[in-house]
């Protein structure tokens, strides 16, 4: 898997697995499938509905949570000019 250096030094894999518009109950099945075929990288969001059946993938693939790499995105009025609020 090709990966891509950020500015912090964190390597991230360049090809990710997304979960937009994949329902709650056919989420973690998915996502446990693209884990088995080789992806490091999951995207997801709170407005998806669907991370905590992200988190019950990657638990249930065996992998160490380090080797995989997941994004996010918050809902807007969950931050602040003054940081994170409400999580």
């Amino acid at each position: 898997m090709q990966m891509v250096t950020l500015n912090n030094g964190v390597k991230m894999p360049i090809l990710g697995y997304g979960v937009y518009q994949i329902e709650a109950k056919e989420c973690q099945r998915c996502v446990e499938e693209a884990l088995e075929v080789g992806y490091r990288h999951i995207d997801t969001a709170a407005s998806y509905g669907n991370e905590r059946e992200v988190g019950a993938a990657i638990r249930a693939s065996g992998l160490k949570r380090e080797e995989v790499f997941v994004t996010s995105k918050l809902w807007v009025n969950d931050v602040s000019e003054e940081g994170q609020k409400g999580l």
